[in-house]
């Protein structure tokens, strides 16, 4: 049977860490929370300068508020996990994360300012 046309020839597959803030996030007074935030922005950009995370931020106007933020990574989801086990947020209980993979097609996405490769290139196998 012949590819289906609409399913791209190839796939580069990225490192998805979407962050939330789970029901029971911890309450903390106003002054924690500016420190745990200047702590988990300081950690996001040290994982920026090491390369590893490649683009990240906030999201606003979404359908879910748990949403929090969004970041691409140039590792594999292992280490992903790894490293959003060590945000600050994340220790204190104020974020939780999921992991993912994101296949788009081949050439969609450009990452200009990345130090090291991002994402893998794959092949939909046939089925």
């Amino acid at each position: 049977m012949p590819r289906d046309p609409n399913v791209p020839d190839a796939f580069d597959v990225y490192t998805l860490v979407l962050l939330r803030r789970p029901v029971d996030a911890p309450e903390m007074s106003d002054a924690q929370l500016d420190a745990l935030q200047a702590q988990h922005l300081a950690y996001r950009a040290q994982l920026r300068r090491q390369g590893v995370l490649v683009v990240n931020g906030p999201l606003g106007e979404q359908s879910d508020v748990a949403m929090r933020g969004l970041s691409i990574f140039a590792c594999d989801i292992t280490e992903a996990r790894r490293l959003s086990d060590g945000d600050p947020s994340v220790r204190a209980g104020r974020l939780t994360y999921e992991v993912m993979e994101w296949w788009v097609a081949s050439g969609s996405l450009a990452f200009p300012d990345a130090i090291r490769p991002v994402g893998e290139r794959r092949v939909m196998p046939d089925d």
